[in-house]
């Protein structure tokens, strides 16, 4: 199927919705579902952002100011999953139970603004990754548009930059809990620092970065293609200086630069295929 005839699919299978609520995150994909069943469906769509400690509010603002630019409906919801013991503890489970926060609030804000289903971003690419949130998302039935429409994360960015959507080409951007090493709480005091740290980096020109929360130590990782910028003494020391001033003692650069998912590589094989 050619990308003309995938797009003419994602409108026809958000027409058939009938209205819809889009788990929106300020993500390329998410924001791009957002747009798109504006376009199918109008005032019937509500873009639904979830508003927690871990969110940073650099990327709350952003995905607010998407889509008040394109006019798309949108609702902020204040999730609650730092109070739940089984998120906090931090195991290979806690994006199922910060999912199933999400969607079990959405469930009943559907019900009562009257809206047919639950929608969410997940693309073809994310079939068969570890992401435990998927199985929170067909708990409560939650379809998934790009999926039906058989759309891959690069076919998503090209129909974005096509449609003059300036999220196109956006990094990927997880929560900040998945930056906190397993086993480790997730606690707003951990959340905090994890984002001041990566505002600094930002602030010293990088564009893809994560802070990986070890305790005492920041495991930061770079972007490959940004990496040679990083690997130079003064700014070695500028982001040494920067990551302590937020509680961290020990800073560490990983040489394997950026990768989606690297806190999984601690995960046993039973726990990943488990949630598979």
């Amino acid at each position: 199927m050619n990308l003309m005839a995938k797009s003419a699919l994602l409108h026809r299978t958000l027409e058939e919705l009938g209205s819809v609520l889009v788990a929106y995150s300020g993500g390329t994909d998410s924001a791009f579902l957002a747009h798109a069943a504006h376009e199918a469906l109008g005032e019937r769509v509500l873009a639904v952002i979830a508003d927690s400690a871990s969110l940073p509010r650099t990327e709350l603002a952003a995905a607010l100011e998407f889509t008040a630019s394109k006019g798309i409906p949108t609702h902020i919801l204040s999730t609650h999953e730092l109070e739940n013991p089984d998120y906090q503890r931090n195991d290979g489970q806690r994006c199922f139970h910060c999912k199933d926060e999400l969607f079990t609030q959405m469930e009943a804000f559907r019900a009562v603004r009257g809206f047919a289903h639950l929608a969410y971003g997940m693309n073809l690419d994310d079939q068969g990754e570890f992401r435990p949130g998927q199985q929170a998302a067909a708990m409560h039935h939650a379809v998934a548009p790009l999926v039906t429409a058989q759309l891959t994360k690069a076919e998503i960015r090209i129909l974005a930059q096509q449609a003059g959507l300036r999220i196109w080409d956006k990094p990927a951007s997880a929560c900040l809990a998945s930056r906190v090493e397993y086993g480790r709480a997730v606690t707003r005091e951990t959340l905090g620092q994890v984002e001041l740290a990566e505002e600094a980096l930002h602030r010293l020109g990088f564009r893809q970065v994560r802070v990986r929360h070890h305790g005492d130590l920041a495991r930061v990782e770079i972007a490959r293609e940004e990496l040679a910028g990083a690997l130079d003494l003064v700014m070695l020391d500028r982001m040494t200086v920067a990551i302590r001033a937020v509680g961290f003692l020990y800073v560490t650069l990983d040489m394997q630069g950026y990768r989606s998912g690297s806190m999984n590589d601690v995960l046993p094989v039973s726990a990943i295929s488990s949630a598979l």
